[in-house]
């Protein structure tokens, strides 16, 4: 099914080298989608085109789809996620959720943990924040690099240098993935303060939605310029022709919903994946198998 609206991803994507200022973006930007049930029907078509992208990517079996999503608490990562990729074959598919990273994996390289969840030939891996934290949420609160693997000459005097190293590593190693067939999709879902306020309150205030709440989430707010400005040089630093980052207005989320959808559908299909063919021998037991079929 043809999607019944495209968007101008070029809107969306960071050009590369290009300095952010987040305060650019609107976050309630809805990029001529004129309502909710327009935005609906758009991500609606969209799933099914996803769905036929992503078994088009199975049978090939001859690329890969990193999915990274990142993004300030409540911006709507889990929801954006769980509707997205509704229509896709799970078999397919897997979704890794990033958190504060263990012993063992502070004894090794940051990017030692993604590695382990890199999809394979023919699949997606999405990620539910990833490596990206370690240029974000250590950025903002530096004592998290105690006990981390860090390079021999690390000083805390030098932090501008090593952030930069860090960014230089991310950019290196995705070129890595990319170079060996995974198409790298970021998204960065672009949420207000006062919005992100409201959905903290309507949380508290439905019992139902009380276990989506943490106290941590009120404490971090009081770091949200620290974040906002952690965010605006990591996507200047790291938004590259092979892995763009997206960012993403989420203060309506049936918005980024649908624009994230038709994003990660057009960049598959843009994969131009084809059913591989079958050799002569295995047509032939195609053929045969056919036939003791029919004459059961």
């Amino acid at each position: 099914m043809k999607p019944s609206h495209r968007f101008n991803h070029d809107h969306f994507m960071v050009k590369p080298n290009k300095k952010v200022d987040l305060s650019d973006f609107d976050t309630a930007d809805t990029n001529g989608i004129k309502n909710k049930d327009a935005a609906q029907e758009a991500l609606q078509s969209d799933i099914e085109s996803l769905s036929l992208a992503q078994e088009l990517l199975w049978a090939s079996a001859q690329k890969g789809v990193l999915i990274i999503f990142q993004a300030m608490d409540a911006a709507g990562k889990d929801s954006t996620i769980k509707h997205v990729i509704s229509g896709v074959n799970p078999q397919g598919c897997s979704v890794t959720s990033f958190k504060a990273p263990s012993e063992e994996e502070k004894q090794h390289h940051f990017l030692w943990r993604p590695a382990r969840f890199l999809p394979g030939k023919g699949h997606i891996a999405i990620f539910n924040r990833s490596y990206y934290e370690e240029v974000l949420v250590v950025k903002v609160h530096p004592k998290f690099l105690n006990g981390q693997w860090l390079p021999a000459d690390f000083s805390e005097k030098h932090l501008d240098d090593f952030w930069k190293h860090r960014y230089k590593e991310i950019n290196n190693w995705e070129q890595s993935i990319a170079d060996h067939g995974i198409t790298v999709i970021k998204f960065f879902l672009n949420v207000s303060k006062k919005e992100q306020k409201e959905r903290f309150l309507d949380r508290l205030n439905k019992p139902e939605k009380n276990f989506k709440f943490s106290a941590a989430d009120v404490e971090e707010r009081v770091y949200w310029d620290d974040y906002q400005k952690a965010y605006a040089q990591m996507l200047s630093a790291t938004s590259t022709v092979s892995a763009p980052w997206y960012v993403i207005p989420a203060d309506k989320k049936w918005f980024a919903r649908s624009v994230v959808a038709d994003i990660i559908t057009t960049r598959i299909e843009a994969l131009k994946l084809k059913i591989p063919s079958l050799s002569k021998t295995q047509l032939d037991a195609l053929a045969e198998a056919k036939e003791r079929l029919l004459n059961e």
